[in-house]
This record gives structure tokens, sequence and C-alpha cells, in this order.
């Protein structure tokens, strides 16, 4: 996958001294015309493993994320710029492209630099791309090789193709709110999940479609259309639930912090910590997974004769009595602080976990061991902390401050650098060009 002039690395802090190496992506030229979400947060992974990702902007307003705030970066006087942290968290190692793909110039642009990409990457609503005359049929007639991969809410065929896609709306569509929240005979009704997930795995499925495609590519010489629909994504994240109705032909319900199939799965109060307000309440998550870890958790909890009991001795049977179960559990998870269930299960070998808030999350040892928040360089600041990637390749690492990576770029960064670049624009066209607000 390397047809284009690789760019030149960095090592990363833990290499200074050792040869640069080269990100897996590096001679991939992708060209992204997606906003929000999950075309965004797909040319981010690819942008990532090293392909050279040009985002292209509306001029003037760019992607609508970049508005969605606050949070905005503060600049050096602690005064709110234009950046969002929601557009910073999904736009890094990109360059951004300022182009009126509504004017008849824009489009010729965007058909000229398809003809230097590897692929194309669009979230429009279906047939806006062909009335563009940037439709998967026009440009690949231009780029034989060119992988254009589209993002909608529902496909490019079927009787809901041409409606508007939002991640809220598939996650109920979908089914994921049916079986996400509190048990409705709790007080339970519909609940999203806290982020875009539709989104978020919609751009994962896309990139590893794009992949796969890219490696078509190599060995045929063709590209190919790639489509991708939320709502496709959302039906095949519902998994063994999924399954669970195929199977059974029983359609499953809200079981709040439980598992489905899997008992004692769930989230369980426990004893607030020494010195709390009476009305204090603590939790923590037992993950009890085969019947070898009941065996030690009841151990543990100085009850070995649960695990003996042949109501409860195979996980089936505790699945098929968790309503007598589970109320003994709560009564033994209350006689212990969170502290003292933790190191005595984690010492046992029985997946177990507190309950993080954010501010836990990126102080923990772990976390920050594993590096997964990096400082990045942008005009605003020199100290951007961003949530980092979590691929870990050992010869080909991601790109990252030290390892040729740029922070998210301000609109229309680039637009004079990758129409120089690639297009040989002279500088009396660019002027042209951006007095009749093409770019």
């Amino acid at each position: 996958m390397s047809r284009m002039n690789p760019n030149s690395d960095h090592p990363t802090a833990a290499q200074a001294g050792a040869l640069p190496q080269a990100c897996a992506l590096n001679g991939i030229r992708v060209l992204d015309l997606s906003r929000v979400l999950a075309g965004p947060w797909s040319a981010q992974v690819l942008a990532d493993l090293g392909a050279d990702v040009i985002k292209i902007e509306r001029p003037g307003t760019g992607d609508d994320t970049r508005t969605w705030g606050p949070p905005f970066l503060q600049d050096a006087e602690g005064r709110d710029s234009a950046e969002a942290a929601y557009f910073l968290s999904t736009n890094r190692n990109k360059r951004s492209v300022t182009c009126d793909i509504a004017t008849q110039r824009g489009q010729e642009l965007i058909r000229e630099l398809v003809k230097h990409c590897d692929v194309f990457l669009e979230n429009f609503k279906v047939g806006d791309m062909a009335r563009y005359g940037l439709d998967y049929g026009t440009l690949s007639a231009l780029n034989p090789r060119l992988v254009y991969c589209s993002i909608t809410g529902f496909g490019q065929s079927g009787p809901y193709s041409e409606r508007a896609g939002y991640d809220y709306a598939v996650q109920g569509i979908g089914g994921l709110m049916s079986v996400t929240g509190e048990r409705d005979d709790l007080g339970g009704g519909p609940q999203k999940v806290g982020v875009a997930v539709a989104d978020l795995f919609t751009g994962m499925y896309a990139t590893v479609a794009i992949l796969a495609a890219l490696r078509h590519a190599d060995k045929t010489g063709m590209g190919q259309h790639v489509d991708m629909a939320l709502l496709d994504t959302q039906v095949a994240m519902l998994a063994n639930l999924g399954g669970n109705y195929l199977v059974s032909g029983m359609t499953p319900g809200r079981a709040g912090n439980a598992h489905q199939n899997i008992v004692p799965y769930q989230v369980f109060e426990v004893m607030p910590p020494v010195g709390a307000q009476s009305s204090a309440r603590d939790h923590l998550i037992l993950a009890v997974g085969n019947d070898s870890q009941f065996v030690k958790f009841c151990t543990v909890a100085g009850h070995p004769e649960l695990a003996a009991d042949p109501l409860y001795a195979r996980n089936q049977d505790r699945v098929r009595n968790r309503a007598v179960l589970v109320p003994l559990l709560e009564d033994l998870m209350k006689e212990r602080t969170k502290a003292q269930w933790l190191g005595a299960l984690e010492a046992a070998k029985v997946p177990c976990g507190a309950i993080n808030n954010l501010a836990e999350v990126f102080a923990d040892p772990h976390v920050q061991h594993r590096q997964m928040t990096d400082v990045w360089e942008h005009p605003f600041s020199n100290n951007l902390r961003l949530v980092a990637s979590p691929m870990k390749l050992s010869a080909t690492p991601v790109r990252g401050p030290f390892n040729g990576g740029t922070a998210p770029p301000l609109l229309g960064q680039h637009t004079d650098e990758v129409l120089i670049e690639l297009l040989n624009q002279s500088p009396a066209s660019l002027s042209d060009l951006k007095a009749a607000k093409v770019i």
C-alpha cells in the first residue's frame, strides 16, 4: 500500500537516538469529505496509522463540530478560541483544506485531487455526491484504484436510505436502547449509551473495510465502493443479545448493570468507606466469568457453601436462579468496603473493578503507564492534552507528537499547501479561487 512518496517520520521519545520508524500506512492518501463523528473517526484512525488525510471543509464554517462547545480550547490569554474540544478529539494528524463543493470550480478541484488519492471518504445523504459529480462512478473513472467509502445512517439502498441518520436515533431503531438501562420493573426506561457508539463503531468498521479494499486494490489494481450504514453496524453490535434472540425467539429486555448470560456479573453496592456520610453509597463491579471464579469469590466472601450448592454451582444454574442468588450476594457485598473487596478479590484473581469518573480514569496509574494521553503543540496552546490512540504497534508505531504527528488543524490551515503540492496551483490561481470564495 505504498503508492505516493512516504512522509518523513520522527522517533518517539522512547526511541530517541534510534532510526525513525515508518507508520504502517505511509504512502496512502485519503481525501476526507466527512463531518461530525463516524467518518472523521475512521479518518483519524487512518491518519494515526500514517495515512496523509486531507480533510475537506466548508469555507468559513468548517466541520460542524468545530462549534460544538463549550468546552473550547483556550488561547494564551485564557480566552475561548474557535476550536471545540469535540473537534479536537476526532481530527488529529489531518490537513485541513477549505473547498466549497457546491460550486462548479470546487467540484473540479475535488475531482483533480482524487487523481492523487487512494481513498475517498464521505458521509453526505444518499444522492448528494451524484448531484455534485463526486459519486463513485464518476470518481472511479478518474482513478480506477480509488477506494470510495460512503457512511450514511441507513445505507445506499433500502426503504430508509434517504433518511438522515443520527447516532441517537439509530441506537433506538437498532435495539440498543431496548437493552440499555435499568430494568423496567425497577422504574427503568429507554437509555442511550453515554457516547455515540453507533457512530464510533461505524467509523471503526469503515476503517477495517477500507483497509481490506486497499489490500484488494493492491492485488488487482481495482478500487471499490464501501457502503457503511450506522443501522447495519448497530444491528451487528447486538452481538450475543442478537444471537440470543435469533436462537431462542425471546426478546431480551433491559437488565440494568447485570449481564444477560452470566451471573454474578454486575454492579453491587458495598459498605461506604469509614468516615463517609450516613447517606453515602459506594459500588464496585463484580464480573465472575466462569465456575472456578465463582468458587474463588465464594471463598473470599466467606461462604464456600454457595459454590457447592447445586442451584448455583454452574453458570447456567446461577442464571436460572439469579432472582434468589443475587439478593444473597447483595447482602454479602454490603459487609465490606470497596477497598476491602477490591484488595481481596484481586488477590484471588476474581475479576472486579472500581467505577471511575473521568478524573479518576486519567489519574489511574495504569492508564498513565499505557500513555493514553498525548500533549500536542497547537497554534493556540503548547499544552493541548488529548486522548491518545490505543493502537500499540511494535514495528510501525502510530503517529504521535514525537513521531511525525500533528495537532488537529485550524480551518483551512493547509489549503494553499495541498493545492500547490498536489495540483501545482500558482499564487495567482489561489488568489482567484479565494476571491471567488471557492476555497
